[in-house]
């Protein structure tokens, strides 16, 4: 009895040597090891080699008539228009040129690195309207906020992947300057105070996006060699992502095409 009870004795000795032992130096966890904030996290674009993906975005078939916007019951906003405010879900321009698509890239990027552009996305509130009714940055890239209107107005992103907020900005205020931590495309804006107000954020991972203007061409420059998918995203309209490969400083370009809607009745 007394052997087994000096053995016992001997191990649980043994176990607060261990422990003691465990408490004396603290394993480092990921965050003590982690690189800098602002460190590199993977490769470069070698600009050598950078080739580029150029293209245009059409709507096939004729686009809808935009609604008027009645805008009486803000006087402020009325007066400082020069021409009358309509809806802008569907803007186009000659031979069906479709604006206001986000064209990016999805895939293909991975272990590059990019840093975060230091100058800010200008989003301006003029004449009760959205400038510009879509607006792309990347990822902790800064949007600022401007208010050039002699009202009030109140800016509500409305995202699904990050923090949403909700800001008034009466005239004359400072710019309101806001980020977004991940990627997403694309986050409703609405006014609470003018319902009527309503745009949208694209938020990209890479600097290869732009918003087509009413030629709707687009310009992916600076990719380096490889395969990716091409994304058009566009707020009523859906096309299929394409596919495309470029080697060293070539150049391929690819369109998308946008069904339009049919009228209804038919």
């Amino acid at each position: 009895m007394n052997s087994r009870l000096g053995k016992y004795s001997l191990a649980i000795g043994a176990i607060a040597l261990m422990m003691a032992g465990c408490g004396g130096k603290k394993e480092e966890t990921p965050e003590a090891t982690a690189p800098a904030a602002g460190a590199p996290a993977g490769k470069t674009v070698d600009p050598a080699t950078a080739g580029e993906v150029t293209g245009s975005v059409k709507l096939d078939g004729a686009a809808p008539k935009m609604k008027a916007i009645s805008i009486a019951a803000e006087p402020a906003c009325a007066k400082a228009r020069t021409a009358p405010l309509t809806s802008e879900e569907v803007v186009t321009g000659d031979g069906g040129a479709l604006a206001n698509v986000v064209v990016y890239v999805s895939s293909g990027l991975d272990g590059y690195s990019f840093p975060t552009p230091s100058t800010p996305v200008k989003f301006e509130q003029q004449g009760c309207q959205y400038h510009p009714h879509v607006a792309g940055m990347m990822v902790a890239q800064n949007v600022s906020v401007i208010n050039s209107d002699q009202t009030t107005h109140n800016i509500h992103p409305i995202p699904m992947q990050n923090r949403e907020w909700n800001e008034s900005q009466p005239p004359g205020a400072a710019p309101i300057e806001k980020s977004f931590a991940r990627d997403e495309v694309a986050i409703p804006v609405k006014c609470n105070v003018h319902p009527w107000m309503k745009a949208y954020m694209a938020v990209l991972p890479n600097p290869y996006f732009q918003v087509t203007g009413t030629d709707g061409k687009f310009d992916l420059k600076g990719l380096p060699p490889g395969t990716y998918t091409i994304v058009a995203w566009h707020e009523l309209y859906k096309t299929d992502p394409q596919t495309i490969t470029i080697g060293a400083k070539e150049s391929k370009a690819v369109t998308f095409t946008f069904k339009a809607a049919a009228p209804a009745g038919d």
